[in-house]
């Protein structure tokens, strides 16, 4: 693929259209064509620690300090100096003094010193014996060997040093992230602003919650999808709502949300015998590429811009469209957010408890119901419902099992790659 490709190019060049075969496009290639027009939203802002949970570095953070920055006691025990032992046990020495974390030492470094975890370690103790480890007679404490020099002493900068890259740009926040962050003082930081995504369904059948249904009507279930999965990728969302079979109001509402928005998906309306639909509507203020994929469920799929704002038209049936949000939407938006590098979804290998069927000519992605057996390998089973329009097969799976296009139908036992749901975010 050239680097200097253009979407207009691609959209208005038939050498362009037969290169990319839109007839028989698989999953890979189409992800391939979409990341090359994706670059991240470079605006930034500075937002305090607790806040950033989540949110995409677009700095890195480099340490000011050491952490610790003072030697200190790994354990509760007694803080010695080993030069002054014999080589030979068993020794037993006076407890001096005593030393709390953030307190000073009270008494003298003599002898022996009662210490707790986190305690600074004074320049003439090198080795602190857990309190496991000795008997206690009064002021005095015996022990068998001889410990070696700095046992259970954390040193200046063991953990974190002066200068170092602790976490790079590009890094999505995780919770252990933000105690590293604290431990060096840190706070606030430099992250990416949000990504902002609108939203809408298409289509006269089509009705909003709270509205009675009349024959041929469906409640708005995909919008309510794509709320759970957007809110999962700490996205700001804006829902528009339902949108009739309308081309001026199709028109306009996307015309409204490419201002304000980075992306815009919609679902339904791309389907063979609605595509042309579509068509007009995007081909009027946009560039857009419309696919058929070789994937099921999902097979058709529009991306392009509008304006300066990215468009996916996803299909209409239920299990379609969270399938094709999970498999090109997803790494669209993480990309766009900044966040490098985009690691692939895991694939594991599970071994097939059921047969199943299928006809080798596109990549499927069969819901599953994977389990983890005494020995550690994981099975799956096949939903018995793999309609694209059946969305309780959704909640009754756990994983995706991923049949790639030349897979035909598989017999019980056979070790197929799979997804799974808790991994997809």
């Amino acid at each position: 693929m050239k680097k200097d490709l253009s979407l207009s190019t691609l959209v208005s060049d038939a050498a362009m259209v037969n290169d990319y075969d839109p007839n028989a496009m698989s999953v890979e290639k189409a992800k391939t064509w979409i990341n090359h027009f994706l670059h991240n939203i470079d605006q930034k802002e500075s937002i305090h620690i607790k806040d950033a949970l989540h949110r995409v570095l677009a700095k890195s953070v480099i340490a000011t300090m050491n952490v610790p920055n003072h030697d200190n006691s790994a354990m509760d025990g007694y803080a010695i100096n080993t030069e002054q032992l014999d080589e030979q046990g068993p020794f037993s020495l006076r407890v001096t003094g005593k030393l709390f974390a953030g307190n000073k030492l009270e008494g003298t470094t003599k002898e022996a010193v009662r210490i707790m975890t986190g305690a600074s370690i004074s320049k003439d103790m090198n080795a602190v014996i857990p309190q496991e480890y000795v008997e206690v007679n009064g002021d005095n404490i015996t022990f068998q060997q001889k410990p070696p020099a700095m046992q259970n002493i954390r040193t200046v900068g063991e953990d974190i040093k002066i200068g170092q890259t602790i976490l790079q740009k590009g890094r999505r926040i995780e919770p252990c992230d933000l105690g590293l962050l604290a431990s060096l003082g840190i706070g606030s930081i430099e992250v990416y602003r949000k990504v902002k995504v609108a939203f809408f369904s298409t289509g006269d059948e089509i009705i909003s919650l709270g509205t009675p249904l009349l024959p041929g009507q469906v409640y708005d279930s995909n919008r309510y999808s794509l709320i759970g999965l957007l809110q999962r990728m700490d996205l700001e969302t804006f829902d528009l709502g339902v949108i009739v079979d309308d081309k001026k109001i199709i028109e306009d509402t996307l015309k409204k949300a490419s201002v304000f928005a980075d992306v815009i998906i919609t679902t339904g309306g791309v389907s063979v015998g609605e595509a042309d639909y579509m068509k007009d509507i995007l081909k009027k203020i946009g560039e857009i590429l419309f696919w058929k994929i070789s994937m099921k469920p999902g097979r058709p799929l529009a991306y392009g811009k509008i304006g300066g704002c990215h468009y996916f038209g996803l299909p209409g049936n239920p299990v379609s469209t969270m399938v094709t949000f999970y498999q090109f939407v997803r790494e669209a938006l993480l990309t766009l957010s900044g966040e490098s590098p985009i690691h692939p979804i895991p694939m594991i290998k599970a071994k097939l408890l059921t047969s199943i069927k299928k006809m080798p000519g596109r990549t499927e992605f069969q819901r599953g119901f994977f389990v983890q057996n005494p020995q550690g390998e994981f099975n799956v089973s096949a939903i018995k419902d793999q309609g694209s329009g059946i969305l309780r097969s959704m909640t009754e799976a756990n994983c995706f099992m991923v049949l790639p296009e030349s897979m035909g139908s598989l017999e019980k036992d056979y070790w197929v790659d799979i997804q799974l749901f808790d991994s997809l975010f």
